[in-house]
């Protein structure tokens, strides 16, 4: 049987929120094979030619970027210059990929990320990170509502347990769902998908 030429051109990871204030012990103890599907899934998407594209919150300390209910709260994860910030070291860049910073939850919040991707010509966003009911969420819901086809890759996101869970099956019917070990299967589904589409909108 031949093997699937894969073109993976206008498919992109957003890998969302790897750092340490959003990765505590509790976390980590409850999710210990996190880590190590993330890197299998870079090493995956790099030797595909998935482009990845990094999503990291950064806030400063004067509140100036903050959402209104922090200020009210005087706290925020991620604020410049602390530990909390920094990136987790399985989820470190690769030279030559790129680093978006958000203020919010949503990744697309910053046009820098809608703007890029589109001059890119991507259409397809695989979304992983921390946390899932969080930002993982709202920036593949917001990937759909711009008109991008989206899948999660559930094993390779984590949260309080019964929230990771509750998100993934309740929103189903805004984005598809894969696992690392998936992703390969997968791709003629999503091919097809993205077919399918460009026949639609020839019909109208």
């Amino acid at each position: 049987m031949a093997e699937i030429q894969r073109d993976w051109r206008q498919f992109a990871l957003l890998l969302i929120d790897m750092q340490r204030d959003f990765w505590p012990e509790k976390l980590a103890q409850t999710f210990p094979a996190f880590p190590s599907h993330i890197a299998q899934l870079l090493e995956l998407c790099r030797r595909e030619g998935i482009e990845v594209v990094h999503l990291r919150a950064v806030f400063q300390s004067d509140k100036s970027d903050w959402m209104a209910r922090y200020k009210l709260r005087g706290y925020i994860p991620c604020v410049q210059g602390t530990p909390g910030m920094e990136t987790l070291p399985f989820g470190l860049e690769a030279p030559g990929e790129v680093v978006i910073v958000k203020h919010s939850f949503d990744g697309f919040h910053n046009p820098q990320l809608l703007d890029y991707l589109k001059i890119k010509g991507k259409r397809f966003v695989l979304a992983a990170g921390l946390v899932t009911s969080t930002c993982v969420l709202f920036t593949a819901v917001s990937a759909a509502q711009n008109g991008f086809l989206a899948a999660v890759v559930e094993d390779c996101c984590a949260d309080e347990p019964t929230l990771h869970q509750q998100t993934l099956d309740r929103y189903q019917f805004i984005f598809g769902r894969t696992t690392v070990e998936r992703i390969l299967d997968c791709y003629p589904e999503w091919q097809a998908a993205m077919q399918e589409l460009d026949e639609l909108d020839k019909g109208v």
